[in-house]
């Protein structure tokens, strides 16, 4: 099968044997796939928890249809078409986790659905989980104009959340969080954002921040949250390392999450799985979460969609289709 690879001549599209199920395994032909930021780094060779380096079948998120299970795979059979994530998405066939699957709701097609799993999990565990978001509650959404930064600010609003804040470097981005839910949006490059948030609070700070640029913004976070707030730092955009107020996080007694899905255990991601769909499902079908499709390449051009990708044009996902 045809799968994009890393290896000594940078990411190419080869040749390689189809995946075999095993245990809770599934087998999907892929028909699409979305393209995540970690994607990026690991076409360069960077290392992304377990996955990454020489020889690695890229690629995280993906949507198709099942063609085979595995002998303990539970919940689904051949011919489900079904959305996920996992390792080795950018092939033509792909395994997964029984456990690690949405079913494509009615009327979706493989394109919107390769956009949804990783900003569903990501951010319904980060508001939610970890968040402890609550109806009446103020949320910013550091980030907020890349995919799963456009799924949270969704998700905060369904679920209730008074004042929900976006911020996005990118004038023309920043002007359209509000159509996917953010009451006001911030640029989080302008030092003033922290007077706006406190304003927007009447001085008091927003009850939760999701942090997907910390580096730069990190004692800025702290300032902008209130006393007892919460900071779950999902993302490292702006950089892995700075400089950071210990006695302003411990005078407003925050607590500061960090969250990744690198080290957590299939059962911990089975539980993320079930989690979304027992909560916001029923949202999902309607169409009232969704996200725009920046572009849309075919798996021949999988290298010019990264390129896309890199020049940090694009509002919404990127997304490579097989046939």
């Amino acid at each position: 099968m045809k799968a994009f690879i890393y290896g000594t001549h940078g990411a190419v599209i080869s040749d390689v044997a189809k995946p075999q199920v095993k245990g809770p395994q599934v087998l999907v032909q892929v028909r699409a796939c979305g393209l995540n930021r970690a994607d990026l780094g690991m076409t360069k060779g960077h290392v992304h928890g377990s996955a990454g380096g020489a020889g690695t079948v890229l690629g995280m998120e993906w949507a198709g249809e099942v063609v085979e299970v595995g002998p303990d795979a539970k919940g689904v059979k051949a011919g489900d078409l079904v959305m996920g994530s996992g390792a080795a998405a950018f092939a033509e066939y792909t395994l997964a986790d029984c456990g690690r699957l949405f079913r494509i709701p009615a009327g979706m097609d493989f394109s919107e659905a390769a956009t949804l799993p990783i900003a569903l999990t990501t951010m319904h565990n980060a508001l939610m989980t970890n968040g402890d978001l609550r109806p009446g509650q103020s949320v910013l959404i550091q980030g907020a104009s890349s995919g799963v930064g456009l799924m949270a600010l969704q998700i905060a609003k369904l679920k209730g959340a008074r004042t929900v804040i976006g911020s996005s470097t990118n004038p023309e981005r920043r002007a359209r969080l509000k159509d996917f839910g953010a009451d006001i949006a911030i640029d989080s490059r302008d030092p003033a954002w922290v007077d706006e948030v406190l304003r927007a609070t009447g001085g008091a700070g927003v009850d939760l921040i999701i942090d997907q640029i910390s580096g730069p913004v990190a004692n800025q976070n702290l300032a902008a949250t209130r006393v007892l707030g919460r900071i779950v730092n999902v993302g490292r955009l702006g950089g892995s390392h700075g400089d950071f107020n210990f006695d302003l996080h411990a005078a407003r007694r925050i607590h500061y999450i960090g969250v990744t899905f690198r080290t957590r255990s299939i059962e911990e991601i089975r539980d993320i799985f079930t989690q979304v769909k027992n909560d916001i499902w029923p949202a999902v079908e309607s169409r009232k979460l969704k996200l725009p499709i920046d572009r849309t390449f075919a798996f021949a051009d999988i290298a010019k969609a990264f390129d896309h990708m890199e020049a940090n044009q694009h509002l919404g996902k990127i997304v490579v289709t097989l046939s």
